[in-house]
C-alpha cells in the first residue's frame, strides 16, 4: 500500500520540503527582525528541537510520546509561532538523526506544527483564566489526547487518496459525505487503535510531568523575556 504512496510523491514530496524549508527560514529571521523572536529565545528554540529529536528515537508503539509532549508543552507556554517552528524544526532534526527522511516528513512537519501551533493558541485561549494546578493539567491531558489521534488521522492524508482502492478509497467526484465516511472507516479500521496509544501514551506523560515542566518553561520564559508568539 505505501509502495504507490511513496510513488505518487516521489515528485511532489521535494517540492513541498523546498518550500517550507524556505517558509520555516522566513519565519524565523521576520520573527528575529520584527523583535518578537530574541537571539536568546532562537537559542532555546534550538535547544528544545534537539531535546524533540532525542525523545523521538525511543519510538514504539504509536511513537513516542516524549516527542508529543515537549512540542505541546512548549508552544502552550511560548506561543502559536514558536509552537509551529519548535514542532517542524524538530521532527526535521529527528529525521535527520533517526534517517527517516522519505516522502512523508514535509508532511510530519506540517502536522507537528500544527501540534505546536495550536497548543500556542490554546495557551493564549486560557490566559485570562488563570489555570494552574489540576485543572490546567486536565486541560492539556484531554488536549494531548485528541492530538495523539489527529496527528495519525491527518497524517494518513499524504497516501490515503493515492494508495487506498475500493470502498475505503477516495475516488474523483464523489460527494464529501461519502468520502469523510470512507475515510472515517478507513481511520477505524486501520488506525485508531495504533493512535489510541500514542493518546494515552501522551496522557500518561503529560499527568506525571506536566508540572514539573512547565514550571520549568516558565522560568526561561521570564528569565528569556520572551515576547508570545
Amino acid at each position: 500500500m505505501l509502495a504507490a504512496s511513496d510513488a505518487a510523491h516521489a515528485q511532489s514530496a521535494p517540492l513541498i520540503f523546498a518550500v517550507l524549508g524556505g517558509a520555516l527560514l522566513v519565519l524565523v529571521v521576520v520573527e528575529l527582525s520584527s523583535g518578537r523572536l530574541s537571539t536568546r529565545s532562537l537559542a532555546v528554540l534550538g535547544v528544545l528541537c534537539a531535546l524533540v529529536a532525542a525523545l523521538r528515537l525511543p519510538a514504539g508503539p504509536g511513537d513516542a510520546p516524549t516527542f508529543f509532549f515537549l512540542i505541546i508543552l512548549a508552544g502552550y507556554v511560548y506561543g502559536a509561532r514558536f509552537g509551529f517552528l519548535l514542532g517542524a524544526l524538530g521532527l526535521f532534526v529527528s529525521a535527520l538523526l533517526t534517517g527517516g527522511i522519505g516522502p512523508w516528513m514535509p508532511f510530519q512537519m506540517f502536522v507537528s506544527g500544527w501540534m505546536g501551533m495550536t497548543a500556542g493558541l490554546l495557551g493564549q485561549a486560557l490566559s485570562s483564566m488563570q489555570l494552574r494546578g489540576t485543572a490546567e493539567i486536565l486541560v492539556l491531558c484531554v488536549f494531548g489526547y485528541l492530538w495523539g489521534l489527529l496527528f495519525g488521522a491527518l497524517m494518513n492524508l499524504w497516501f490515503w487518496p493515492f494508495a487506498v482502492t475500493g470502498a475505503l478509497g477516495w475516488q474523483p467526484g464523489l460527494p464529501l459525505g461519502e468520502t469523510l465516511r470512507r475515510y472515517i472507516a478507513f481511520y477505524a479500521l486501520t488506525s485508531f487503535a495504533w493512535d489510541s496509544v500514542r493518546a494515552i501514551g501522551n496522557v500518561l506523560v503529560i499527568a506525571a510531568l506536566g508540572r514539573p515542566v512547565l514550571k520549568e518553561l516558565r522560568r526561561f520564559y521570564a528569565r528569556f523575556q520572551f515576547e508570545l508568539l
